[in-house]
């Protein structure tokens, strides 16, 4: 097969919904052309969906590499990088339950994610979540009230606004 009959085929995997075989095929297509930032990028966006994150990262770099003047490119590495601060944050925020962490570091984590991919919802839930751990109510309820302009139709959203509100009231009392 030829560079573009595994990505023809690739293409037919993710339709059936085969993406580990889609994966295959595209690394398969950038193994016989490695330069073409177009497969580069389908191929991260495919390895995200999958939930291999790092394998994405690795390929949203590539192609951005390889051709820096596409807009998506830089927005989907963007969102990648995203992604892997907010996980990072989380993953802070499970050490401070136990007492192994910086507090702040999270914050600064989420921030950065929110930088990136200010679209990011989840960035916004997450920097709420770890300014109310920090009993700073009001800066909580200010990330939320952004992701809430994002998703004004969210009702978890607007649940997790009443819940940082009573916590504030409890705080100011």
């Amino acid at each position: 097969m030829n560079h573009n009959d595994y990505v023809k085929a690739a293409y037919r995997s993710i339709l059936q919904s085969h993406f580990a075989e889609a994966i295959t095929l595209f690394e398969a297509a950038i193994a016989a052309k490695p330069d073409d930032a177009e497969v580069r990028y389908r191929c991260s966006i495919t390895y995200a969906r999958s939930g291999m994150l790092e394998s994405a990262l690795e390929h949203a770099e590539a192609a951005l590499k390889l051709d820096g003047g596409r807009p998506e490119y830089r927005l989907h590495l963007h969102h990648l990088q995203a992604l892997q601060l907010v996980r990072e944050a989380k993953r802070h925020l499970e050490d401070e339950i136990t007492g192994a962490s910086n507090p702040y570091h999270p914050i600064t984590l989420l921030k950065q994610a929110i930088a990136l991919d200010p679209l990011y919802g989840d960035a916004y839930v997450w920097l709420a979540i770890a300014h109310s751990r920090m009993n700073e109510h009001v800066q909580a309820i200010a990330a939320l009230k952004e992701v809430i302009a994002l998703h004004p139709d969210d009702s978890g959203l607007q649940q997790l606004m009443k819940d940082l509100q009573k916590s504030l009231q409890k705080y100011i009392q």
